[in-house]
């Protein structure tokens, strides 16, 4: 219960004679530490198209009554103008007014086309790190307590492995208020033994994984893939390193059950590791439109919190 909806309750049950603790303890309600959260790749098309402005993601989220909201850094840079027109400083000073302004929690944000983290070119690795380090520090002033990367550059796994470990170590260390957590995106990343193994080693508490449900192709992309990993295996291998989750959604049947992931096996592998914060709804369906599929999303997941 936040802090608005406890105040309303101590007004009405002073009003009827009981203290707000005793009407709580009569209810039925369940208590959870999971929370639904949006992620903006599901507005990805909405953004590109102009419709809706990247500024305004904290409003639209207000809209559906979610209140955690998850940025991607591309809907400011290469695929919309943003940043040609506004310093970062000035962008996540805008952006943070707005989440006030709405009562939204900026949760995460999700880092693309910043440079290879696991290339084996020290030159282009080191420029990698550079490069994430100033969205570390927009992350931090946009009051996100995460920051999600990819780890790129490298086929060889052990080489893979070792120039992700120092990349990471780098990027945790740099500043520790922000959790640096990689997603399962493609790749070597997309097979959780490999993944896992790469928080294994690097073994710090602010370093860990965003698994997602369903981005386990590692070999082509999910809309031409030749070798998928089991999603199911993924998530619960990530799920002891998660500071994030997120909840992939593509098509719904006429129950509201998302048709290429069993999504109550999903949670319960989420439960199971007693993972507690955001879960966040990334719609990239194309039957339903964006803001159906979002409301399609966040109906199954509240049925399953």
């Amino acid at each position: 219960m936040n802090r608005r909806n406890f105040s309303k309750l101590t007004a009405l049950t002073s009003l009827i004679g009981f203290a707000p603790g005793q009407l709580m303890s009569c209810t039925s309600e369940p208590t959870t530490d999971l929370k639904i959260s949006l992620a903006q790749w599901s507005l990805n098309k909405a953004i590109k198209s102009g419709e809706l402005s990247g500024l305004d993601f904290a409003k639209k989220s207000r809209s559906f009554g979610i209140e955690g909201i998850e940025y991607v850094s591309g809907l400011y840079t290469h695929h919309s103008n943003l940043l040609d027109s506004m310093s970062m400083e000035e962008l996540s000073n805008e952006l943070l007014k707005r989440s006030n302004d709405y009562g939204i929690d900026n949760v995460l944000i999700m880092i693309d086309a910043q440079g290879s983290l696991a290339s084996s070119n020290s030159k282009e690795r080191l420029q990698a790190i550079e490069n994430h380090k100033r969205w570390i520090d927009f992350a931090s002033k946009l009051g996100c307590e995460t920051l999600r990367l990819n780890l790129s550059g490298e086929k060889i796994l052990e080489k893979w492995t070792d120039n992700s470990v120092k990349s990471l170590t780098t990027l945790s260390n740099y500043n520790k208020n922000i959790n640096i957590v990689v997603e399962n995106h493609g790749g070597l990343s997309s097979n959780g033994k490999y993944l896992a193994n790469v928080m294994a080693n690097v073994n710090l508490s602010n370093c860990g994984t965003l698994p997602d449900f369903g981005n386990f192709c590692v070999d082509g992309n999910p809309r031409n893939c030749n070798e998928w990993y089991d999603k199911y295996n993924g998530v619960n291998e990530l799920m002891p390193y998660a500071h994030a989750v997120s909840a992939k959604s593509y098509h719904f049947d006429e129950n509201g059950n998302e048709t290429t992931i069993d999504y109550k096996k999903m949670m319960d592998i989420v439960k199971k590791a007693g993972y507690k914060g955001y879960v966040g709804i990334e719609y990239e369906g194309s039957i339903l439109s964006e803001d159906d599929g979002i409301v399609a999303t966040k109906k199954l997941l509240e049925k399953l919190i």
